[in-house]
């Protein structure tokens, strides 16, 4: 008797093909939204860990001022601060000075705009930097601030276009400099900024050719995997403040930013968002319900005679209120189906445009197929219950 009930259902559903697709399509709507929502969602916070991550491995940024933003009057750092941080302080896996500046950047007669960071080769190992051509600095041009320079993909790419850079002369602002290395390339970090943009060159060369200024703005200080953080910022702030001379009444006059709690951060801001979104979109599921509804009660009403014959040959209620329960419930959970097939088109089609991963979530897919067969169950069992109920007699004379 069950499934000659899903039979009489799903004939049901064929006679008036044209009536079924509009009435799922509020569904359909509804959860493509949600999935899609859901999908983009996840895709971005997967792309702010990742460009966060790209920054450095459990990394402390220190920088001078109470703020991350300028540095006031605040005394900028040493070069012996890093080697005093990497020397007194455990569970450092690298420590690197680092100094920027802006300069135009030439070679064979094509120019460009770039930043020009002086450091050490601890600032590759801070940031994950990993060589695609060339070397490290020595020791030697370290010291004595030599005329040497290792330069990032978008460099390598407006100066020298598909030829070999490593060897070639390039130079910045008003003095030329051999590559020596050439960076594999990140692409865009976290805050939108191009992070193969750049040439590095050592500290003292920034310091003595390009700032004329032994200014150190920031300390890149990478921990080692398994470390405390907590533990090891509340050393590193405790020796800033030795190295600054800072009493205890004093403020800190320096901040330090750890990474991966703005890793957490954002990644819970654009999981709110996400969140958000997808109760948004959800919306349009209760409206795909409600229409549902109506289109049952019109076909109650179309139908009526048909039920009143049934009823008239012996027909139980419960089996007239099964079937209609059942075309609400396959009606919906089709609309669920064609919005999951859409909405996985669309997401892949969108994390493309915006460049974020497509992530494929399960748990969203099946909540909302199973969201969507519960409304049809929900907003099915009004007009069942409405057809199982009408006197056979009231119905045979219905016209």
């Amino acid at each position: 008797m069950f499934f000659s009930t899903i039979l009489l259902s799903l004939r049901s559903i064929r006679r008036n093909l044209l009536r079924s697709f509009l009435t799922i399509l509020g569904i359909v709507i509804g959860v493509s939204a949600v999935v899609t929502m859901v999908t983009l969602g996840n895709g971005a916070t997967l792309a702010v860990q990742n460009q966060i991550s790209g920054l450095g491995t459990n990394l402390l940024q220190v920088r001078p001022g109470q703020r991350m933003m300028g540095t006031g009057n605040a005394p900028t750092f040493k070069d012996t601060d890093a080697a005093a941080v990497a020397q007194q302080i455990g569970g450092i896996f690298a420590v690197a000075p680092e100094a920027r500046a802006t300069a135009t950047v030439v070679a064979g007669g094509r120019n460009w705009s770039s930043s020009v960071i002086g450091s050490t080769n601890e600032w590759l190992k801070t940031g994950n930097w990993k060589l695609a051509a060339g070397r490290e600095f020595t020791a030697d041009e370290i010291r004595a601030g030599s005329a040497v320079c290792i330069i990032g993909a978008t460099v390598r790419r407006e100066l020298f276009a598909d030829a070999d850079a490593v060897g070639e002369q390039m130079r910045v602002k008003a003095f030329s400099c051999e590559v020596v290395g050439v960076l594999e390339s990140k692409g865009q970090g976290a805050f939108g900024n191009d992070q193969d943009d750049m040439v590095l060159v050592p500290l003292n060369t920034l310091q003595r050719r390009i700032t004329g200024s032994k200014r150190i703005n920031t300390l890149l200080v990478s921990m080692e995997d398994g470390s405390e953080p907590e533990r090891v910022k509340a050393s590193l702030r405790q020796l800033l403040r030795e190295l600054r001379k800072l009493a205890e009444s004093d403020e800190d006059n320096f901040n330090i930013l750890d990474t991966k709690q703005l890793a957490d951060t954002l990644s819970g801001t654009t999981k709110v968002l996400t969140m958000l979104l997808g109760a948004v979109a959800g919306v349009s599921l209760l409206v795909g319900g409600i229409g549902i509804m109506n289109i049952m009660l019109v076909s109650v009403t179309e139908r009526t005679r048909e039920i009143g014959l049934r009823l008239a040959i012996g027909a139980l209620e419960r089996e007239v209120l099964l079937q209609f329960l059942i075309e609400a419930v396959v009606l919906a959970a089709l609309g669920g189906l064609v919005g999951i097939a859409l909405a996985t088109v669309a997401s892949m089609a969108l994390t493309g445009v915006m460049g974020v991963p497509y992530v494929f979530n399960v748990g969203v897919n099946l909540l909302s197929f199973v969201f969507s067969a519960v409304i049809g169950v929900v907003f099915g069992y009004f007009p069942a219950r409405r057809a199982a109920r009408l006197d056979p007699i009231e119905a045979l004379r219905h016209e």
